[in-house]
């Protein structure tokens, strides 16, 4: 765990956005705003106590859940626990799948690649699924979906086909229970050798719920790029164009 890179988190200017973008409103229908205004400080050292000591707390049958200690201080989440920590919803469907297409029913994999790659007449499951044919929209979704939801610590060129199911569920307003997703996302982060460590910033709110000491703590503060703002999209190489970006 020491090696590990501990990511804090992604979060939008909120004023900014939903006055430029219609991704803000798809968040919105789904009440998901709450997780991409988080902008704590983490804490490195903190963050990869609680991983070490991640331990599944459920077994097969039961709600699932995760316990840690940090500090002392026992840590008990469930995706119920955590959706009211971060003051999103905790109900809707749960699928996961690491390389191939989620299997939903409604679901069709050409429907949504039609919609991320309009002028590709020949859409299929198994093109290649590269971001930088993305709308600006689906981009900076994409963006917050690998930051905040699904982290990889992998580039941002290739989607990952879970994360194309993500956005159609995004894109279609259906319910999906992201806290689920992120407690089984920290399970990966620890139980793989490779990954990083993911939600540096929505782990502090997780550490001051249940009241642990942060004074004297080493803070990192998010950088300014973590925010999605007018310069930030500069800096991506966006700009806006007689209205459109």
């Amino acid at each position: 765990f020491v090696d590990k890179r501990v990511m804090g988190g992604r979060n939008i200017d909120l004023n900014f956005c939903s006055s430029e973008f219609s991704f803000v409103s798809w968040l919105e229908d789904l009440n998901l705003i709450p997780l991409v205004q988080i902008s704590d400080p983490f804490y490195i050292k903190l963050v990869k106590e609680f991983y070490s000591n991640l331990r599944m707390a459920s077994n097969h049958n039961e709600e699932f859940s995760l316990s840690s200690s940090v500090k002392g201080e026992r840590i008990y989440l469930t995706a119920r626990i955590l959706a009211s920590i971060l003051h999103i919803p905790h109900t809707g469907l749960y699928v996961f799948e690491h390389k191939k297409w989620p299997e939903v029913e409604g679901f069709h994999p050409n429907q949504i690649l039609s919609i991320l790659y309009p002028n590709d007449p020949n859409v299929h499951p198994n093109m290649a699924l590269t971001t930088n044919r993305l709308s600006v929209d689906h981009r900076l979704l994409h963006h917050l979906i690998v930051h905040q939801i699904l982290p990889t610590g992998g580039g941002y060129a290739k989607l990952s086909r879970m994360q194309v199911f993500l956005m159609w569920c995004i894109l279609s307003r259906i319910e999906f229970c992201f806290p689920l997703l992120m407690l089984k996302t920290m399970v990966r982060a620890f139980s793989q050798k490779k990954s990083v460590l993911p939600f540096g910033s929505i782990l502090t709110k997780v550490f001051q719920h249940f009241h642990i000491r942060l004074e004297g703590e080493v803070a990192t503060k998010l950088k300014k790029e973590d925010t999605y703002n007018k310069s930030t999209l500069n800096r991506m190489g966006w700009k806006k164009q007689e209205g459109i970006w």
